[in-house]
């Protein structure tokens, strides 16, 4: 039986986490793209000399073409420009939108029944963008945002409380970025809500690290941003897709109607399986949530105007 085909757009950091977390699970074989000649090579080599020591099989190419990824099962886009000093926000959106529009382009022909996994930002706009230029169906097309701010939220609350992080599940709604809406009342410590555990002012200043918590690593690192945990979220959902998990998970899904949004991609629980976004959960949301929301959603809206998508 032939594995998966897991194609990475973009062999930085990010996309090389991506593909060395993929391999580890041997969730399928990898073939890595960039531009840069040389990179997706190298990486892809060094990566599938780890094989033997970590005892994965899966096979790994790098390639600064296309016709490596025809017919891939999984294509997760990280390609894109990580904002330089001087930049403003919009700069950052009309480069990225250039770069991830001929990066769809490229694959949707080669590949016309994969699933794609956006990871660049500006995220919800990169997803709505690639949806337009894919012709793709909403449901295999997908958005990485949620899953990281989970993630980071669950890392603050275990640390908090001073208990397994596998005990904790958090939930965020929203666009990913500072309008971010975590929703305290369902994120849970075996199963208790973290609002009989902790305090609204802790807890606000959890949420608060969290709708930062991208922002915190670039002014460590100063230069460039995460990438081990947007990786392993990234690898959540095409583990997630690929297996058939049916997993409820946080993504920039496409709304329409559901919590009061049309035709947009935002942040929202999902149950992802072999063909994608196979529903998305709504919740009932309290009047504050529902506004906080609206305003993320909004913010988004704005980004995919300046786009004209």
């Amino acid at each position: 039986m032939a594995r998966p085909k897991i194609t990475v757009v973009g062999a930085g950091n990010v996309g090389a986490t991506v593909a060395q977390y993929a391999v580890e699970k041997e969730l399928g074989d990898v073939v890595l793209v960039d531009v840069i000649e040389g990179i997706p090579q190298g990486k892809a080599l060094d990566l599938a000399q780890a094989g033997p020591v970590h005892g994965f099989d899966s096979s790994l190419v790098g390639t600064n073409g296309y016709d490596e990824t025809a017919d891939s099962d999984v294509v997760v886009i990280t390609a894109g420009m990580a904002r330089k000093p001087g930049m403003t926000r919009d700069d950052l959106l009309f480069k990225n939108a250039e770069i991830v529009g001929s990066v769809v382009e490229q694959v949707a022909r080669r590949s016309r029944t994969a699933i794609l996994v956006l990871v660049t930002n500006p995220l919800d706009a990169m997803v709505q963008l690639a949806w337009k230029k894919s012709g793709f169906p909403a449901e295999r097309v997908i958005g990485m945002a949620g899953v990281l701010d989970s993630a980071r939220f669950r890392t603050f609350i275990a640390r908090e409380l001073d208990v397994s992080v596998e005990n904790v599940t958090a939930f965020v709604l929203g666009g990913h970025g500072d309008t971010m809406v975590p929703l305290p009342r369902y994120s849970t410590v075996a199963g208790i809500p973290i609002t009989d555990l902790l305090s609204k002012e802790r807890i606000d200043a959890l949420v608060a690290r969290t709708a930062n918590g991208g922002a915190e690593i670039v002014n460590f690192l100063k230069s460039g941003s995460a990438y081990y945990a947007p990786g392993a979220s990234a690898v959540e959902m095409v583990e997630a897709i690929l297996k058939d998990k049916k997993k409820i998970l946080p993504c920039a899904a496409y709304l329409n109607g559901q919590y009061g949004v049309r035709g947009l991609y935002v942040g929202v629980p999902v149950k992802l399986g072999r063909s994608g976004v196979e529903q998305i959960v709504e919740i009932t949301l309290t009047p504050d949530e529902q506004a906080a929301f609206k305003k993320s959603a909004d913010a988004v809206r704005e980004l995919v105007d300046k786009l004209k998508l």
